[in-house]
């Protein structure tokens, strides 16, 4: 009954479905909807007794058009490859205009997955998410440590559990040409990590983030393939031994001013073997934001950020906000 066409206003005749003179008493997106569930139940029913990978993401990926993306798989060979597929592609209900997308399960998994990990860590992303909404400083400081605390068990935690906390954070994920958003609700954050932590006046549990993740298109066909691209401004492996040596030497630069009694900076880059100028501007780079030189420290800096560029903000604000735009930490 629940594939019967005849609710949508057609008639099948020859496995072939036709626009029907009657009513139809079931709208597309239900009908899509409904189909897409189907095929998914199937699809476990059919993987019954085997040893199969959970699906991290299962009900929060939607595609361009808003159709939710199904968990699937195919069997090549010998070996089962996982997918995420568009509700129009399952259902065949697609237009000439629509298109649905098929991707692979464990990149996208590992993408959203890696992507939502840097945020737990990033102590000035959380500051920015919550500050809004919390009154009490205090309460934002625990919330950032308990974050980096599920932010360094990450890697160790079972599937099951990183789905508890991705449901518990992300409303939906979109998947569009170039870019997955993953809305998340920052609010919730509070009721994953702090229970004790009380809103501010007017703050409202609706309000909404995006986490961007960049990915390439493929084409096969009239079916849109997507494949995980390695362009994360994010993606750093490890710490740039380079960018930490600058900042361990603008420590000290800035230690020789505060022991200099006065002294004018040309006196007390001389005494360093260096001009006024890089002085000057090593001592400005001791000021940078806590998170922003934690995250130096750990390699989570973006890819772009070498100690060359870093150096050539010779006017490097102070107020840490705008430090964190102008190095694309914001």
């Amino acid at each position: 009954m629940l594939q019967n066409r005849i609710y949508r206003g057609e008639i099948v005749h020859n496995q072939q479905s036709y626009p029907g003179e009657h009513e139809p008493i079931i709208d597309q997106p239900l009908w899509d909807a409904v189909q897409a569930q189907l095929a998914g139940n199937a699809a476990q029913h059919n993987d019954c007794g085997k040893t199969r990978q959970p699906s991290l993401l299962a009900g929060m990926l939607f595609d361009g058009d808003g159709n939710r993306m199904t968990p699937s798989h195919a069997i090549k060979k010998g070996t089962r490859y996982r997918y995420y597929v568009s509700g129009s592609l399952i259902t065949k209900d697609r237009t000439e205009n629509s298109g649905g997308l098929r991707i692979p399960a464990a990149e996208i998994e590992h993408l959203v997955s890696s992507r939502v990990h840097r945020w737990l860590l990033d102590p000035g992303s959380i500051y920015k998410s919550t500050s809004a909404r919390l009154a009490d400083a205090s309460i934002q400081q625990r919330l950032v440590a308990r974050a980096a605390e599920i932010g360094k068990r990450w890697p160790e935690l079972p599937v099951a559990r990183k789905r508890v906390v991705l449901t518990a954070l992300i409303e939906r994920i979109e998947v569009s040409v170039g870019q997955i958003d993953i809305r998340f609700r920052p609010s919730r954050l509070s009721a994953l990590l702090d229970a004790a932590a009380t809103p501010l006046q007017g703050a409202t549990d609706d309000e909404t983030e995006i986490l961007p993740a960049p990915i390439r298109l493929r084409r096969a066909g009239r079916e849109i393939r997507m494949v995980v691209d390695g362009t994360d401004p994010f993606a750093v492996t490890k710490p740039d031994a380079r960018l930490i040596r600058l900042l361990l030497r603008a420590r000290r630069f800035n230690a020789t001013l505060a022991q200099g009694e006065g002294a004018p900076f040309a006196a007390l880059a001389q005494r360093e073997g260096v001009s006024r100028s890089y002085f000057t501007r090593l001592v400005r780079l001791s000021y940078l934001a806590p998170d922003i030189t934690q995250a130096i420290l750990d390699g989570r800096q973006p890819s772009d950020l070498t100690a060359e560029k870093l150096l050539d903000h010779s006017r490097l604000p102070l107020a840490w906000h705008d430090q964190r735009t102008l190095l694309g930490f914001g």
